[in-house]
C-alpha cells in the first residue's frame, strides 16, 4: 500500500504532472475514435472513482479532498473527463456521419417545442433539482469561513477560493502585474474577440472535430492544460510555504525546497559572458527587453509569412494578427512555467527599480 502511494507521488512533481496532462490531450485528440468509446468513458469515471476511493483511506489525502474549499474541486474533476469524453464521443459521430454524406445528429433532430410550458417546465425542474442539491450540500459540508483574519497567524499555505486558484498559480510565474492583471483581461477580451475573428461557419450547432481542429485543439489546450490543471495542481499538490507534495505526502511546514530564482539577465551576464551586471537597468535587460520584442512584434510576422500563411489568407491581417497575439500569450504561460520549473528562470526582464518584471 506505501509502494503503490510512493509511486503516485512521484507524479506529483509539476514537470511530470504537467509533461502528463500534454501527453493525455495529445492522445485524446490523436486517438480520438478510441476516446469516444463508452469503455474508455466510463472506465475513466471508475478509475477516477477508485482513486478517490483509494484516497479516503489515507490520512493526508483526506484531510485534502474533505476540505468544504476542495469538494468542488473533487467534483469539477469528473464532470471534466466526463464532458471532455462526451464532447469528443459526439464529434467523432458526427465527423463519421458527415463522411458518410449525412447530416449531422442535432441537425436531425430539430424538433421544436413551446416555451411555455415545455422549456419552462424543464428548467422548473432543473431549478429545484440544483436547489435540492445545494441545500444537502450546505448541510452535509461546513461552510468554509475560518476565524477573523489576523496579522500574527496566518494559514500556510494561504489560498483563493478555487475558482482563483488558477490566477494564484499564475502569480508564481508572472509579477503581480501580468498574472493579476494583464493575462486576465486578455482572457476576457479573447473570450469577446471569438466571434469576431472566428466566422468560420462550421460546426455552429453541433459537435465536430474534423472541421474545427485548430480551434478545439487551442480551446482544450487553454481549458484543460492551462486552466483546470492549475486549478487542481494549486488544490492537491501545493502545501505550506507554497511548495510542492504528493497527494498522500504529509504536508510539513519545515520542508525546504532549494530553489534559487535566477533571472536571464544573471545567465547571461554572470554565467554566460562572465561579467558583472551593468549597472544600467536597460543595458543589463537589453537581451531579455530583445526578446521579449521578438516574440511579441516579429514572431506574429514571421508566422504569417512561414508556419501560418494559411490562416493568414483566410482571416486577414487584422483578425490573424489579434488572433496570433492572444495565442502567443496564452503560449507564455507553458513556456514561463517550464522555464522555472528546468532552469529555476523567474524574469526574462527585471527592473525592479521601476516595478517592471515579465
Amino acid at each position: 500500500m506505501d509502494a503503490i502511494k510512493g509511486f503516485i507521488d512521484l507524479f506529483a512533481d509539476p514537470r511530470l504532472f504537467f509533461t502528463i496532462s500534454v501527453v493525455a490531450l495529445v492522445l485524446i485528440v490523436w486517438k480520438r475514435e478510441a476516446w469516444a468509446s463508452n469503455s474508455w468513458g466510463w472506465g475513466m469515471m471508475v478509475f477516477l472513482a477508485i482513486f478517490f476511493a483509494f484516497g479516503l483511506t489515507d490520512e493526508n489525502f483526506n484531510k485534502i479532498i474533505t476540505k468544504p474549499d476542495n469538494v468542488p474541486i473533487v467534483a469539477l474533476i469528473f464532470l471534466l473527463v466526463f464532458f471532455t469524453w462526451y464532447s469528443v464521443r459526439e464529434g467523432v459521430r458526427n465527423d463519421q456521419r458527415i463522411a458518410a454524406g449525412k447530416e449531422p445528429i442535432e441537425k436531425e433532430e430539430e424538433d421544436r417545442v413551446w416555451t411555455w410550458p415545455d422549456l419552462v417546465y424543464t428548467e422548473l425542474i432543473a431549478m429545484v433539482v440544483c436547489m435540492v442539491i445545494l441545500i444537502v450540500w450546505s448541510i452535509g459540508l461546513e461552510a468554509p469561513i475560518e476565524q477573523p483574519a489576523n496579522n500574527a497567524n496566518t494559514p500556510n499555505p494561504s489560498k483563493a477560493p478555487w475558482y482563483f486558484l488558477g490566477l494564484q498559480e499564475m502569480l508564481v510565474y508572472y509579477d503581480p502585474w501580468l498574472a493579476g492583471v494583464v493575462l486576465p483581461s486578455l482572457i476576457i477580451v479573447g473570450l469577446m474577440a471569438i466571434p469576431y475573428v472566428d466566422k468560420n461557419p462550421k460546426g455552429n450547432g453541433y459537435y465536430t472535430f474534423v472541421e474545427r481542429k485548430a480551434e478545439i485543439v487551442i480551446f482544450l489546450f487553454g481549458f484543460i492544460i492551462l486552466w483546470n490543471s492549475l486549478i487542481v495542481l494549486g488544490t492537491f499538490l501545493r502545501g505550506p510555504n507554497w511548495n510542492f507534495f504528493g497527494p498522500f505526502e504529509y504536508w510539513d511546514v519545515h520542508k525546504l525546497e532549494a530553489l534559487t530564482s535566477v533571472q536571464l539577465s544573471d545567465y547571461i551576464w554572470v554565467r554566460g559572458l562572465g561579467m558583472a551586471l551593468p549597472e544600467n537597468p536597460l543595458v543589463r535587460e537589453s537581451f531579455g527587453i530583445l526578446l521579449t520584442l521578438v516574440y511579441v512584434f516579429v514572431l506574429p510576422v514571421a508566422l504569417a509569412k512561414k508556419g501560418l500563411s494559411r490562416y493568414y489568407e483566410k482571416l486577414g491581417p487584422t483578425r490573424f494578427y489579434v488572433t496570433v497575439t492572444l495565442f502567443l500569450a496564452m503560449l507564455s504561460l507553458p513556456v514561463k512555467m517550464l522555464l522555472r520549473w528546468l532552469f529555476n528562470l523567474k524574469y526574462v526582464v527585471s527592473i525592479p527599480e521601476y516595478f517592471f518584471n515579465i
